[in-house]
């Protein structure tokens, strides 16, 4: 159970509908195996749901509530959630949990209401992902690779590494258990990603150099099923300082503002899409559930394409 579940359950609800908005979310976590952010997103939302219902009805909702519930009351929670400031991602996701709740609920024979489907999901300002260049790129994994380190700048830099290296995400880095470290003849990585999926991704040489180099220099006893990377204290390290950590190498290196540890992982699908990748290969690498979410990096190409051609075009 979720923090935000726990929340849950002081709403003023009828014992029918807590227990079934408690049984959805353990449907999500256990059956369909949703992120732990996901969920505790979910969650917040149904709670916003409900407390409006309140004020809405006038008295605290149960199920038979929800059955009569007609798509103007939808609209209203939508509007009312557009006017405290929510962004039309956010409400994207809000509809997409509601739909998802009383597709449930009509699954599990408790009640039938289609009407949330009437209502179109908001529009989201497309947006591709931003890619540090080739170059940028190898300026931040570059950096310290030379020189002398101590533990902390070691373990940034091998962190840094796997997520260009690999195309790993923050929180699949600092997942990793000191047993599974990438070092000496280990040259792949089971991952676990969002929703639980395994993948295995390669991993470099000059990503388990940089790793054993961390591990070596780290003053801490790295337990096999303890966090491999540490904060300063001993404990897991936080993805904040990781965050730090690129902030200050795009002060020391001219970097835009778009050069996040995020970015990294951006830039090595992007790369990998240049050189000639195949795009269900990378989709595989990434850990994508759909190759609709990969094909934003075709778009990313195209636009690099179009940079060069008008530049070097001589009648563009």
């Amino acid at each position: 159970m979720t923090a935000a579940t726990k929340d849950s359950l002081e709403l003023p609800l009828g014992d029918e509908l807590r227990q079934s908005a408690d049984a959805w979310l353990a449907f999500l976590r256990h059956e369909r195996g949703y992120a732990e952010k996901t969920l505790q997103a979910y969650d917040r939302d149904l709670r916003q749901f409900f407390t409006f219902l309140k004020g809405h009805l006038g008295h605290s909702p149960c199920l038979a509530d929800l059955a009569r519930l007609e798509a103007k009351t939808f609209r209203a929670f939508m509007a009312a959630r557009r006017r405290n400031g929510s962004v039309s991602r956010s409400l994207a996701r809000t509809m997409s949990a509601l739909r998802h709740y009383f597709r449930w609920l009509e699954a599990r024979e408790v009640i039938k209401n289609r009407a949330v489907l009437q209502l179109a999901l908001p529009k989201i300002p497309h947006s591709v992902p931003k890619p540090l260049n080739v170059e940028n790129a190898a300026k931040v994994v570059e950096r310290g690779m030379e020189t002398e380190l101590d533990w902390v700048a070691a373990r940034d830099v091998a962190v840094l590494l796997l997520l260009y290296g690999s195309g790993l995400r923050i929180s699949e880095a600092l997942g990793i258990k000191a047993k599974n470290a990438p070092t000496g003849d280990r040259d792949m990585l089971r991952i676990v990603g969002k929703g639980n999926k395994e993948r295995l991704v390669p991993v470099l040489p000059i990503v388990g150099n940089a790793v054993a180099r961390y591990v070596a220099l780290c003053p801490y006893t790295l337990g096999p099923d303890d966090a491999l990377f540490r904060g300063a204290k001993g404990g897991p390290l936080s993805p904040r300082l990781i965050q730090l950590a690129m902030e200050r190498l795009r002060f020391a290196l001219g970097l835009p503002t778009t050069a996040t540890p995020h970015a990294l992982r951006h830039s090595f699908a992007t790369h990998l899409l240049s050189a000639g990748g195949d795009l269900r290969q990378i989709q595989e690498l990434l850990g994508h559930a759909s190759l609709s979410t990969t094909q934003a990096y075709t778009e990313v190409d195209r636009e690099r394409l179009l940079a060069v051609y008008d530049a070097a075009h001589p009648r563009s």
